[in-house]
């Protein structure tokens, strides 16, 4: 499966972006799909997933209540809203994805597919 992560940008603080993932190789919908995020010199964090269907989301506590993730399976198409932006959510956002939907889900060496990432930076 390829994924290839878009959207990314520069934006002031306060500001929003979307950022989109296009999936593509296998069914779209065998894939529970995640976000996580790299900024310089750290570890990659867990931003938020979503299962098969769309119906089960899960959040970073960094993010929560700013960010909102979605898919469209019909598109092949994984989303990522991001409002309320903050200079600290200036990273490489990666999309991921695996087969497996449970606890395991915020660790990123559980993923074996990974887009090539996307910069957003966010000026104050």
């Amino acid at each position: 499966v390829q994924l290839q992560a878009s959207g990314g940008g520069l934006v002031q603080a306060g500001g929003s972006l979307r950022l989109s993932c296009a999936v593509s190789g296998r069914p779209f919908d065998d894939y529970a799909m995640t976000w996580f995020r790299q900024a310089p010199g750290k570890e990659r964090e867990f931003v938020a997933a979503i299962n098969w269907y769309g119906d089960k989301t899960y959040y970073g506590d960094a993010v929560k209540g700013r960010f909102t993730i979605s898919r469209a399976n019909r598109m092949n198409t994984l989303y990522l809203q991001m409002n309320s932006l903050k200079p600290e959510d200036t990273a490489i956002y990666y999309c991921a994805a695996r087969t497996i939907w449970d606890y395991e889900g915020r660790t990123a060496n559980k993923y074996p597919f990974w887009g090539q990432g996307t910069q957003v930076t966010v000026s104050s």
